[in-house]
């Protein structure tokens, strides 16, 4: 039976198609204006370079790759050995060029390209980055002072085309049931409705709750696919790690998944206890043991299937090593040449090493994309497991091997934030009309695999885990009855936990024995400002563009801080998130020396975190009751799940409220059930 929502596959692959054109190239014209117009301290600071970099070393990474490690200059560090704040991440593509003198000098990326080194980012760390350069022919990163500079990722974009268009070229009969239910052709094989009565489970893990076991034996008994919803602080994660093991003791072989490296790395340190085979595809986000020690990268060197390569990449080590001390321009090329016959053959030997590998493990994890590379491309997996499929392209979800599974899971929440969209206008642009009829109408990026689904086939493929082990019963009543249908219980153990019951001693006062705090701004003695007023126009117009701040905001901010750190609550137990980057900027600056070990985040940012206090600067004030982003109720929703203790919000109500029926709904429930308060300018300009 065919579903009233179902689409038509070629259409649906040449929407997608259309869809990531539009978003690559907004994405590249961004970055490129930034490039262009900033100089590289702006661009730090915009999160897309690091500036004053040394070569610390170079080695052998995967697939022969050199792979240099990159340290702060200690002539211009003032951190003791530490890199200085950005905002690049594992995965990263990246340029690693000379510093040139004159730091507002105008630069293009292709001219960047020329003279630099193309590579990813394979790790990060406080004091270092590692960087797998791309190029054979490449001769280093040299010895002089270096940036590297981050780039708009089109490898992922052009594998995400090269699955759409397989799609796109499908027939009708060469369609397996499995690929005809997601597309709604056929309905879900119908799962027995009284899955307690089944008693072919022996749980692995006693402490498991209700919801977590339905949800699991629902996945288990789907046949096309299952969602898991995980609300906020429900143990999403504890629940697939049991799937797996309940999937691997039916002898399932499982292929795990996620949109970025610290979701995959994060099932990779809960299932490694386990002690079964498993592998990690791709480089670890973290130096963690337990995830380092399963990743491709140490496993070609330390199993027993390594012995094959270790020779091999001992050589290419010794000559990586031997050319920082060779100054002969000679010498050094002759070193390339060897190192360029030692990787074709390391590569011929490695590919049978990690074949080995993977043909022998259970769970081969990876990210979506990782997930597309060559290493699976012949390998057989009874079903897909995709965490945090609410926060994946749909097409980035089809790179996982899709097109050949049988069964997929997928676990999320469609009610936080989707995947970060760039462009603006994410309807489809196509040079002809007879082009744009191929395609469907109101299709949007933001539109994922899990949404689809849900709209598609109804709630009957989904199951919501219910008991929530994060908040404090207060903090959670509202996104529960707003978003959540009012199925959200607090756990025993988490729902009176205060502030004052800190195990390490707090002092018990009026900030530290409310669950839920709202200073209330209203009156226009708080007023929001407009970044773009004070845009260097230098540094180029993308960099903040329309962000907006407030300063005394960012001040009674820091006045509750100061009042929980002199209660005795920990800085690195505190959360400061706003919408805002330029709020951001502002308590950057007046906060981070002042409180070592607080975090400061965007909301969008701190989506899958959680601290013991959070406080939420909400900064819109204006008579318009223009409200910008939070009239987003998937972002507030992040903001207001994050804390395990205290939440404090602090905002005008009277412009909050007139952004949306939603936002008048949770002002109405601040102002009746939050600690209520009302602070004056004068008194924060006195302290």
């Amino acid at each position: 039976m065919t579903c009233p929502t179902a689409v038509e596959v070629p259409a649906f692959a040449a929407t997608q198609i259309a869809l990531l054109e539009v978003e690559l190239q907004s994405e590249l014209a961004e970055r490129s204006s930034l490039i262009t117009n900033a100089s590289p301290t702006a661009l730090q600071r915009a999160g897309v370079a690091i500036t004053n970099l040394t070569l610390v070393s170079q080695r052998t990474g995967l697939g022969g790759k050199t792979v240099v490690e990159l340290g702060p200059d200690s002539a211009t560090s003032n951190n003791e050995g530490e890199l200085p704040e950005h905002g690049i991440r594992t995965g990263d593509i990246v340029i690693v060029t000379e510093q040139a003198a004159g730091s507002a000098k105008k630069r293009e990326i292709k001219e960047l390209e020329a003279k630099g080194s193309r590579g990813v980012v394979t790790r990060t760390g406080r004091s270092a980055v590692w960087v797998a350069l791309d190029s054979e022919e490449d001769e280093g990163v040299g010895t002089k002072r270096l940036w590297l500079v981050k780039l708009a990722n089109d490898v992922t974009y052009k594998r995400m085309n090269q699955t759409m268009g397989r799609l796109q070229r499908m027939r009708e009969d060469e369609e397996s049931s499995f690929l005809r239910v997601m597309f709604g052709r056929e309905t879900p094989t119908p799962v027995p409705e009284n899955l307690v009565a089944d008693g072919d489970f022996e749980w692995l893990d006693q402490n498991l709750d209700n919801s977590q076991k339905d949800a699991i034996r629902f996945a288990m008994a789907s046949k096309e696919v299952a969602l898991i919803h995980g609300p906020p602080g429900t143990g999403k994660t504890h629940t697939l790690i049991e799937l797996i093991l309940q999937m691997l003791k039916k002898n399932l072989r499982v292929l795990v998944c996620g949109p970025s490296n610290i979701s995959v790395d994060n099932i990779v340190e809960r299932l490694a206890p386990h002690k079964i085979p498993i592998v990690r595809l791709g480089h670890p986000a973290r130096l963690l043991p337990s995830v380092l020690n399963h990743s491709l990268d140490v496993l070609t060197q330390t199993s027993d299937a390594a012995a094959i390569v270790q020779d091999v990449r001992k050589e290419m080590d010794t000559k990586q090593a031997s050319i920082k001390k060779t100054r002969s321009g000679r010498e050094r090329k002759a070193i390339y040449v060897d190192l360029r016959v030692l990787r074709k053959e390391f590569r011929e030997r490695e590919k049978k090493c990690v074949s080995t590998l993977i043909k022998g493990s259970k769970v081969v994890l990876a990210t979506l994309h990782g997930a597309g590379g060559y290493h699976t491309r012949d390998e057989q997996f009874d079903v897909v497991i995709i965490d945090e499929a609410s926060q994946a392209l749909e097409a980035q979800s089809w790179v996982a091997e899709l097109i050949r599974a049988k069964k997929v899971v997928l676990a999320g929440d469609h009610l936080q934030l989707p995947p970060t969209i760039k462009s603006l206008n994410t309807k489809t642009k196509c040079k002809d009309k007879k082009e744009k009829e191929g395609l469907i109408k109101g299709l949007s990026l933001e539109t994922t695999m899990f949404d689809r689904i849900l709209k598609m086939h109804g709630s009957g493929v989904k199951r919501m885990l219910t008991t929530q082990y994060r908040m404090h019963e207060k903090i959670m009543r509202f996104p529960s009855d707003e978003l959540y249908e009012a199925k959200l219980v607090a756990a025993d153990s988490v729902k009176n936990r205060l502030l004052k019951d800190l195990p390490y001693g707090v002092q018990e006062t009026d900030d530290t024995i409310e669950p839920v705090i709202f200073y209330d701004t209203q009156g226009g003695d708080f007023p929001e400002k407009s970044e773009e007023e004070e845009v260097d126009k230098k540094a180029g117009k993308g960099m903040v563009g329309e962000s907006k701040s407030n300063e005394m905001e960012a001040a009674l901010v820091k006045h509750h801080v100061q009042n929980l750190v002199d209660a005795g609550v920990k800085p690195e137990d505190i959360a400061v998130v706003t919408p805002y980057n330029a709020q951001l900027a502002i308590m950057s600056r007046s906060m981070k020396e002042a409180f070592p070990g607080i975090e400061l985040g965007s909301v969008d940012g701190f989506q899958g975190r959680e601290k013991e206090a959070v406080i939420v600067s909400l900064v819109r004030s204006n008579t318009k009751h223009e409200v910008g982003f939070l009239g987003e109720k998937r972002r507030l929703n992040v903001a207001m799940t994050r804390p395990r203790r205290s939440l404090v919000v602090i905002g005008d109500s009277e412009t909050v409220r007139g952004g949306s029926k939603f936002l008048k709904r949770w002002m109405d429930f601040l102002e009746e059930n939050a600690d209520l308060r009302y602070h004056s300018v004068a008194s924060l300009n006195t302290q």
